[in-house]
């Protein structure tokens, strides 16, 4: 008898098709935003039809960290605060309206505003499903610091770095979010290198991972927290970028690939350029033998509880850097790992 263990609603379908776009990146031009945002926008859409067209319709679509705006280090905030898209607004409305007339999810990330957080630049991944509806609009976890030597810190906005108040907005579940759905219970992440967020959300009952990256990733961080939780995880990298400003063509491109429950690879992009990884889910099957990660907190939980993180929580509540040198220097003195 099924007994999954987790919150579930009921599935649509016994296989969904899932196809993983690995594209380009480019910057939008800050003084030219709608034009560039523009061009963007409709190699995006493009891409969706790519996907739909290449070896039949997909039931999920998914791309990298950002498909719209792109990245740039040199953007200052109030850049990237003119560059970000509103979630809704008129590039989701666009990418919905492509995800109803092929009835496939879509998901992707972007850096994002967000009036209920004036100032604030947020990276969030958004989930619209078949009936272009947005369904999901999960916040990145965190940020790492101290990656840059001391002389660039992102300033972007993570659940981190707001935590209390985030919380008091939204609630404790929404630290983790799983987005419940009828292709399976989908949940995303930006964040690389941490197995603790990763089985969260296998607490919570994730059981396809979307994973996105921009400039590279570990495979092995990939694989192996596919076969701990037991989920079927899906990296999109983007894909070699000429003509992306202020960066390298080819800045660790590539690499896009989608794993199964055990680790085992399913699929990979052929090269480093633009390409579909596709993979069919049994999504019917595996969850009749899907369980929760059986693991034992009662053996470390006072470990966890004494631990000192290296940046404390909610740092950007009252202040937001304006650069990523500016951030720097904000966080330069604030790190608990003092040195003697």
């Amino acid at each position: 008898m099924s007994h999954p263990q987790y919150e579930a609603v009921p599935l649509a379908r016994e296989e969904i098709s899932l196809c993983v776009v690995q594209s380009r990146v480019r910057a939008v031009d800050a003084r030219n935003r709608d034009a560039s945002l523009g061009e963007n926008l409709a190699h995006m859409l493009g891409l969706i039809d790519a996907a739909n067209g290449w070896l039949g319709p997909k039931n999920l679509v998914m791309f990298h960290e950002f498909p719209l705006t792109g990245f740039d280090a040199r953007w200052s905030r109030e850049e990237l605060l003119k560059v970000a898209i509103e979630i809704p607004g008129p590039e989701t409305e666009a990418i919905a309206a492509r995800a109803k007339r092929y009835g496939c999810y879509v998901v992707f990330g972007s850096y994002a505003r967000d009036p209920a957080w004036p100032k604030h630049v947020l990276s969030i991944a958004t989930i619209i499903d078949g009936e272009g509806k947005i369904v999901g609009r999960h916040w990145k976890a965190r940020n790492i610091k101290g990656l840059f030597g001391g002389a660039f810190e992102i300033f972007t906005t993570t659940i981190f770095d707001v935590l209390d108040q985030y919380i008091e907005m939204y609630g404790h579940e929404e630290v983790v979010p799983v987005t419940r759905t009828p292709i399976g219970n989908l949940c995303t992440t930006s964040t690389q290198l941490e197995p603790e967020i990763i089985r969260a959300f296998a607490l919570r009952g994730g059981e396809i991972m979307l994973r996105t990256a921009t400039g590279g990733f570990d495979e092995y961080d990939i694989r192996a927290n596919a076969r701990y939780n037991q989920m079927y995880t899906a990296i999109a990298n983007n894909a070699i970028s000429p003509g992306n400003p202020g960066s390298f063509e080819d800045m660790s491109s590539g690499g896009s690939a989608i794993y199964g429950p055990d680790g085992a690879q399913l699929a990979k992009a052929n090269s480093p350029a633009e390409g579909p990884v596709l993979a069919r889910i049994p999504i019917k099957a595996f969850r009749e033998k899907r369980r929760l990660p059986n693991i034992h907190p009662s053996l470390y939980r006072d470990l966890y509880a004494n631990y000192a993180e290296t940046f404390p929580p909610n740092l950007y509540t009252h202040y937001q850097p304006t650069d990523g040198r500016d951030a720097a220097r904000y966080l330069g003195d604030r790190s608990l790992w003092k040195k003697d």
